[in-house]
């Protein structure tokens, strides 16, 4: 690995063509890492702030069906005429300066780039900003400074590209400290807490962790994304935007406990944690892609599922991630049916594409994931699948779906699996297996599948389906 300076000063050349850091410290910024829930807190930070009357800048990634999403002002993604405009000024100027290809920055620096350009021609009075991956060398920690900066829950994730041990995630996450910028995070395991606090005890970075939401409400409030784990990541946000109004406004007295109460349960965040129910099943889509947050999927659908209607679970999950351990999870809700399916909503999409890993190869993983749900549920994997039927394909020895019409959920080991071409595929098959009952349908494992339903379920992300 290069070291540090020259990582970051490559990092600086890529990033600054067509900006500067002049111009970066014009904007006031959160800014957010983490493995699980940096999302969710930089939704629930820009609602606080945007219900406060502040004109809000919010960059996200990945994005569930538009690209646009990742750029939001004022909790809307910016328009395709905005986006179309923005995008080819900046691709036509950085094309005149490159002197190889290899100048024109990647797809998520370019919109790194982008989002800086935005943010300041739109004058936002705040920029959220989430870290991509990592923190340390992610393009988004080329801001010179923050108002405050924060860290999710720490968890193994992206282990080739950030380590193998908590402590080194922990590590690189807390690149984005900065000195004398305060940085709050949440309860962390005790190694990823100890590896946080030295690094900002070394470069005089004030950092608290937040208890919960209690110094703010006497009882739990109600969140716009649903769950339990929620509340960790509200807490979070609470005082990220509390912070950034102390530092704005030099007083406490602007920040109104009503307002943010009224904040978190507006805030919507497509994918995290949604219900999401149309005509005939009811769809339950979480993002969730490390053991510790399908666990937590996996409770939040026990809860929030009708246990008298059948469940299906459409699952997948990409690059070097524990499936094993995942599906191990899962396989004890007692699925009715399991389909494994690659990130492809089943028509062709520039903005749904998977840049990394081409369909063909995620189907192939998809068998893997068959194979050790069928492994695991102690059945005989069969030498060859029945024909295709409905675009999926499913063990010969597999049980039936339904369960003889009791109201109990089938046993996990005797639950079924299949493999479909694409969600489209999957959702049909829904239909075809359970023409007269309202199927609970949990997608989950990666966030890259859950895009992939949406663009079907509700193209527009209204929260709503006609399916």
């Amino acid at each position: 690995m290069l070291p540090d300076t020259l990582i970051l000063l490559k990092t600086r050349r890529n990033i600054l063509r067509g900006i500067t850091i002049k111009d970066l410290k014009k904007l006031s910024i959160i800014h957010v890492a983490g493995t699980k829930g940096k999302g969710s807190t930089c939704a629930f930070t820009e609602s606080i702030l945007r219900y406060h009357g502040h004109k809000t800048g919010l960059y996200t990634s990945p994005h569930l069906v538009s690209v646009r999403e990742r750029i939001r002002i004022n909790g809307q993604s910016i328009s395709e005429e905005l986006f179309s405009e923005e995008f080819w000024r900046l691709h036509t100027r950085l094309s005149s300066q490159k002197d190889h290809e290899r100048d024109m920055p990647p797809y998520f620096r370019f919109l790194t780039i982008l989002m800086f350009h935005v943010f300041l021609k739109a004058s936002v009075d705040v920029a959220i900003i989430e870290v991509g991956i990592g923190g340390l060398y992610d393009c988004t920690n080329i801001i010179p400074s923050a108002v405050c900066v924060g860290i999710t829950r720490l968890d193994l994730d992206h282990t080739a590209l950030l380590g193998d041990t908590i402590s080194a995630i922990a590590a690189q996450k807390a690149g984005i400290f900065k000195k004398s910028v305060p940085a709050f995070s949440v309860a962390q395991p005790a190694e990823a807490a100890e590896v946080l606090r030295t690094r900002a005890s070394a470069i005089c970075c004030p950092l608290t962790f937040v208890p919960g939401t209690s110094s703010v409400f006497k009882v739990l409030p109600v969140l716009g994304i649903s769950s339990d784990v929620q509340q960790a990541n509200a807490a979070l946000a609470i005082e990220l935007a509390r912070t950034w109004m102390d530092n704005r406004r030099g007083t406490i007295g602007y920040f109104e406990v009503g307002t943010v109460e009224q904040a978190l349960k507006s805030c919507r965040w497509p994918g995290r944690t949604q219900i999401l129910k149309t005509k005939s099943v009811d769809f339950y889509l979480d993002g969730a892609h490390t053991p510790e947050s399908i666990k937590c999927c996996a409770e939040w659908f026990l809860k929030f599922r009708e246990p008298m209607e059948p469940s299906v679970l459409i699952f997948n999950s990409t690059g070097n991630r524990d499936s094993w351990n995942h599906l191990e999870i899962l396989r004890n809700i007692g699925f009715s049916l399991a389909i494994f399916v690659p990130n492809f909503a089943g028509f062709a999409s520039n903005e749904q594409e998977n840049r990394l890993l081409p369909v063909n190869e995620q189907t192939k993983r998809c068998k893997i994931h068959y194979d050790l749900w069928v492994a695991q549920n102690n059945s005989s994997a069969c030498a060859e699948s029945v024909p295709a039927r409905n675009n999926y394909s499913a063990c010969a020895e597999t049980v039936p779906a339904q369960n003889n019409g009791s109201a109990e959920p089938v046993p996990a080991r005797n639950s079924r699996g299949a493999c479909a071409e694409s969600v489209r595929a999957a959702l049909e098959v829904i239909r075809t297996e359970f023409p007269e009952q309202r199927a609970q349908v949990l997608v989950t494992g990666s966030l890259h599948l859950v895009g992939a339903a949406l663009a079907i379920l509700d193209p527009e992300l209204t929260m709503k389906s006609n399916w």
